[in-house]
């Protein structure tokens, strides 16, 4: 049997097509793993801001500024992009965006708090602009009982380009370091690397990917157009959130988890260096293995979750998740620590994959843009949450990070308790009844 089976993807998709659409997971996750776990997360707060009390949470304070942009923003930019097909031409223009702020993190250096802000929440609003539109593909590659392992191919290739920007970042630091060189020196050139790595990779995803949607008729109908007809697109869905309530409560446990989950990338390396004294590129190489999991976890646990359900699939790894939390808060030396990151690694890589997959299965195929939209807005949300939460708790307990990372557990408990609101069949059941809806509309128009 393939690995990877023609009969997985719908008529007339390509696999090289698919190789494209995750190549784009391949180029964006070096910018999670280099800028904002692995190596810029910690230099801000032991570099850029000098350790002082307020650092962590000034960093969570910057990543939930570009959440809070985002969950204004992406919703209507979702909307917009189904109402233009242009999903592939904004996808475009979010990386264009995502690899010049990168780059510019290169100028920061001690003292910089402000520059170091400006551009991170530029890049992390452009980098999850991008993941929202990718994201929104899927169901146009994958046959609907096979989006589990579509969406972990995606993410294990993912975790693999993630390494290569790690591996590249890890290799220039120990070189830097032999040489007797400063963060505030190799750190810059980091960020360079993952910006040309992050470009370069997206050619293939540009080239290969097709925008095989195409405009409705409907707004040419009622005379709206652009953003006026996203806003009122976008206005309709949140008043018909009676008929996708397993969508709704899939956002609710998204929130809940997935804050746990910005927890664990944004702050890691933070909790690494400040709580177990890891150095730079013991961090580093922790993070690497922590990808090598990731890629497993992804690969394997989408045909898992093809097997055994999206619901089940997603509920074992968020009992990992707090496993991992426990472990992580009980470590006083590395060796727990490495265990927990490896659980953290094979649960990060499954537990995205899972619910992007029943993101997927629960939106309309009119309205896939749209609705990855809304679940990229849980995702802020969550990504304000987590962090913040985080950086309150060290802030108030005079740094703290282990009670810190203990109070993350609750978010995972949270979500596991809220997924049992889903109903998989009644979700997809209300998804195709929109389809069928939205067409009955176009006739009816016509």
């Amino acid at each position: 049997m393939p690995i990877f089976p023609q009969d997985a993807l719908n008529p007339g998709v390509r696999k090289r097509e698919v190789f494209g659409w995750a190549m784009y997971d391949f180029a964006n996750s070096g910018y999670t793993t280099v800028v904002l776990t692995a190596v810029f997360s910690a230099y801000f707060v032991g570099g850029v801001a000098g350790g002082a009390s307020w650092a962590t949470l000034a960093w969570t304070s910057a990543l939930a500024i570009s959440s809070l942009i985002v969950m204004v923003t992406m919703p209507a930019l979702g909307a917009y992009a189904d109402l233009r097909a242009a999903k592939k031409r904004l996808l475009v223009m979010s990386t264009v965006g995502c690899v010049a702020a990168t780059a510019a993190l290169a100028g920061v250096g001690p003292g910089n708090v402000a520059w170091a802000v400006v551009a991170i929440v530029l890049s992390n609003v452009f980098y999850t602009y991008g993941e929202s539109l990718i994201a929104a593909f899927l169901p146009e590659l994958a046959r609907p009982d096979s989006l589990g392992r579509v969406s972990g191919w995606g993410w294990s290739f993912g975790y693999l380009g993630g390494m290569l920007t790690l591996g590249l970042s890890l290799a220039y630091v120990i070189w830097a370091q032999g040489q007797g060189l400063p963060a505030s020196h190799f750190v810059p050139v980091t960020m360079l690397i993952t910006a040309v790595v992050f470009g370069l990779s997206t050619l293939a995803t540009f080239a290969l990917l097709k925008e095989r949607a195409s405009p409705p008729s409907a707004p040419a109908v009622t005379g709206e157009s652009g953003l006026r007809a996203s806003l009122a697109r976008l206005n309709r869905t949140w008043h018909e959130a009676r008929r996708f309530r397993d969508f709704n409560a899939l956002l609710v446990c998204a929130v809940a988890y997935q804050a746990g989950i910005s927890v664990v990338v944004a702050l890691s390396a933070v909790y690494a260096e400040q709580v177990l004294r890891f150095k730079q590129t013991d961090t580093m190489m922790l993070i690497f293995l922590v990808n090598i999991a990731a890629a497993a976890g992804a690969f394997a646990w989408g045909y898992v979750q093809d097997r055994i359900g999206h619901r089940p699939a997603l509920g074992i790894t968020l009992v990992g998740w707090i496993v991992m939390t426990v472990l992580a808060a009980l470590a006083t030396g590395p060796g727990l620590f490495w265990i927990a990151a490896v659980i953290a690694g094979l649960c990060m890589g499954s537990s995205q994959s899972a619910g992007r997959a029943l993101a997927g299965a629960f939106s309309p195929e009119r309205r896939r843009a749209e609705f990855y939209g809304l679940w990229t807005f849980a995702i802020r949300v969550s990504a304000i949450v987590g962090p913040m939460t985080y950086g309150l708790v060290t802030l108030l307990t005079n740094g703290n990070h282990r009670l810190a990372i203990a109070s993350t557990g609750i978010f995972f408990i949270l979500g596991l308790l809220l997924l049992a609101k889903v109903n998989v069949p009644r979700g997809i059941a209300a998804a195709a009844g929109a389809d069928k809806s939205f067409e009955g509309q176009a006739r009816d128009a016509a």
